[in-house]
């Protein structure tokens, strides 16, 4: 359970270091009480597209991931923050939006924002594995 925790802030805390380095990628202000929270529901969307969608674009995608020397996973990341944007825009809670200004603004800001996530995610889980033992 802490692990899940631990992932979910993990994902939080890149997805707010991407809006902060990456122009064309917004999310929500931290001037408002709520802003950290509407990130740790962003942080879970993408956990969860991470944990459901992109295994099975990974197995469709195989042949181009060989082709291009695994370059294609970029292209995949960029395609799971793009689909936590549109998941985060969309989504309603108990029929009335929820209101989350979570947004990628094209492929290059996508991709562009998939490598911070990724580096940060490797630099955060790393440390905090390092902190376990």
């Amino acid at each position: 359970m802490t692990g899940l925790i631990t992932r979910l802030i993990i994902n939080a805390i890149a997805l707010i270091v991407a809006v902060a380095l990456v122009p064309g990628i917004q999310g929500p202000s931290f001037q408002e009480a709520s802003g950290l929270i509407q990130y740790l529901i962003v942080g879970l969307i993408f956990g969860l597209v991470n944990a459901l969608i992109r295994p099975i674009l990974s197995a469709l995608s195989c042949p181009l991931m060989i082709l291009t020397l695994g370059l294609f996973t970029f292209v995949i990341n960029a395609a799971m923050l793009w689909l936590t944007s549109v998941i985060s825009q969309n989504l309603s809670v108990t029929g009335q939006a929820a209101d989350i200004p979570f947004r990628v603004n094209g492929f290059m800001p996508a991709l562009i924002g998939s490598v911070v996530v990724s580096l940060v995610s490797i630099v955060l889980t790393t440390l905090v594995r390092d902190g376990d033992r």
